[in-house]
């Protein structure tokens, strides 16, 4: 079902629009010295591991195309890996590599690419095609997530993640993002992944949104998307707090995923997240921040007391 909503009646419902999060959110809270930080994703890496926060492992790097014959090197005895831009976003110029067949290398859509075709992807991270406004980028290789059990009835090929936005240091909306054969396995609403509301309170799914279409089940799979328990939720939400300490922004999503073998990893951080986590809850973003906003004079130090304090907040 699609539908259209007055601009009147979107207020009403506390709808944050996309001027009203350019010009009164993000532009207020986000210095502009600051989205390095989370644009480089080489960077994010690094100061996330200096505060002591798991993050994907980092194979390598290749800066230039005179390197990019390492790559054969770096990936010498991997069954699985990722190539991505150090500079990419939404998902573009992501190749996952999920095993191999002989000389060849399985992606994730589960076609095979040779290692002419891995070095070619290289070269084309390296001269910007995927990169914020189209700079030279650098490619990363690093480790697969190999996403945990508890969405592999709600995925296809894909590893799903959960995206938690944070105001001030407070996570006030989440949602799961889940792939599916139309966004070739990527967790990319704008591609056709489907996003999933999450109580922020108890960590438990909702219902879903597909194309703008309110969904209950996953449309390729046809499981049911709600009712799915997000394990150790507290401390999701507290991981995702505390990057705002990693950050020094006021505004800013917080993707996570669930690895099997390492838990909780942050895959990226977003110093502009989109508005349709608002669709996902079927719930506006503007209450939720005028409640922290009467929170702040006392704001609690610690990322964990202000997770706790969002949800004993948003539970009433």
């Amino acid at each position: 079902m699609n539908w259209f909503i007055a601009p009147r009646e979107l207020r009403r419902l506390g709808i944050v629009g996309m001027n009203e999060r350019n010009v009164e959110i993000i532009a207020r809270l986000n210095a502009r010295r600051r989205y390095p930080l989370v644009d480089d994703k080489l960077l994010t890496k690094k100061l996330a591991l200096e505060a002591g926060i798991a993050v994907p492992e980092l194979y390598g790097v290749i800066e230039t195309n005179h390197d990019a014959r390492n790559l054969r090197g770096l990936i010498a005895g991997r069954e699985d890996f990722v190539i991505k831009p150090a500079h990419g976003s939404g998902g573009n110029g992501i190749l996952v590599i999920t095993g191999r067949m002989g000389e060849r290398f399985r992606k994730a859509s589960g076609l095979l690419e040779d290692i002419e075709g891995l070095e070619h992807h290289v070269s084309n991270i390296l001269s910007g095609m995927y990169s914020l406004g189209g700079q030279p980028d650098k490619a990363m290789i690093e480790y697969r997530v190999r996403f945990d059990s508890l969405f592999a009835k709600v995925s296809f090929q894909g590893v799903p993640d959960i995206r938690i936005v944070v105001y001030h240091g407070y996570p006030v909306m989440a949602m799961a993002r889940l792939p599916t054969r139309g966004s070739d396995g990527k967790a990319n609403l704008h591609q056709g992944a489907v996003g999933v509301g999450i109580d922020i309170t108890t960590g438990v799914t909702g219902h879903g949104v597909w194309h703008n279409e309110i969904v209950e089940r996953h449309p390729d799979t046809g499981a049911p998307i709600g009712g799915i328990a997000i394990p150790a939720w507290d401390r999701l939400l507290a991981l995702a707090a505390g990057c705002h300490e990693l950050t020094g922004l006021g505004y800013l999503g917080v993707d996570v995923v669930l690895d099997r073998d390492h838990g909780p990893l942050i895959l990226e951080l977003n110093a502009r997240p989109g508005l349709a986590v608002q669709l996902a809850n079927a719930a506006g973003l503007r209450e939720r921040i005028d409640r922290i906003e009467a929170l702040r004079p006392k704001q609690p130090p610690l990322p964990a007391e202000r997770a706790a304090r969002v949800q004993s907040l948003m539970a009433h």
